[in-house]
């Protein structure tokens, strides 16, 4: 069962992506009112309600897989569980004192710039 929903949302996938890559956007009749072709596929006014149209069930069905496919592989999971589940923790490290014991370091910010 879960070969044919995988097979099927690849196909619908490809599809979906032929059928955007097909329609026209809302630029393209200025394209073809400066001497640019008008060709035409399904005809001239059916062309959009009939993409429309295959655009919405492509994307229907996609969403139909898409979501039996994450339940489908879901199952037999604890909902409780979390991704940091096996991360180790550790105890964060002690804070050293990174201060040098030179005699510039013991003088105070203002009177280091005096003494180079």
């Amino acid at each position: 069962m879960q070969v044919i929903i995988v097979f099927l949302h690849i196909v619908v996938c490809i599809a979906l992506i032929m059928i955007v890559l097909l329609q026209k956007g809302k630029g393209a009749d200025m394209g073809a009112a400066f001497g640019g072709s008008s060709q035409t596929v399904f005809g001239g006014a059916g062309a959009s309600s009939f993409l429309t149209k295959m655009t919405t069930a492509a994307a229907i069905i996609f969403m139909i897989t898409c979501l039996l496919l994450a339940f489908m592989f879901s199952k037999g999971k604890t909902t409780s569980s979390s991704i940091m589940d096996g991360v180790k923790t550790t105890a964060p490290a002690t804070e050293q004192s990174t201060v040098p014991s030179t005699e510039q370091s013991s003088a105070p910010a203002g009177e280091q710039g005096s003494q180079q």
